[in-house]
């Protein structure tokens, strides 16, 4: 059985870091993408925040470039998104996902960004 384990999330000031991390165990076939994706009201659209492909290629929303990044440790079959310069508006559940012949999510981990 596929499992994804987030951690990470957290309460910060703006301005600060955060970095969310994703485990996935079990047998996963043919991996072709891992990223994070957030819902930031109930109710709204779960919306991209980075991909990572298997073949190392990156994309990001426009709304954290600059100030997020994505990696990943394919041996592991983890995760990573390192969160810079938080803002009020990253308030999010973020949920990580694993792309192969299935599509994969998290149970979701709660980020809070508030003064």
């Amino acid at each position: 059985q596929v499992q994804l384990v987030e951690s990470g999330g957290g309460l910060v000031q703006p301005g600060e870091s955060l970095r969310l991390s994703c485990a996935a165990s079990g047998l996963i076939f043919s991996i072709t993408a891992m990223g994070w994706y957030r819902r930031q009201a109930p109710g709204k659209q779960r919306e991209l925040v980075a991909t990572i492909r298997s073949g190392g290629s990156t994309n990001y929303a426009d709304s954290v470039k600059g100030r997020f990044t994505i990696s990943r440790n394919s041996t592991k079959n983890t995760v990573y998104l390192q969160m810079n310069s938080l803002k009020p508006e990253d308030t999010a559940v973020y949920y990580c996902n694993v792309a192969g012949a299935i599509n994969y999510w998290g149970q979701g981990t709660q980020v809070t960004v508030s003064s």
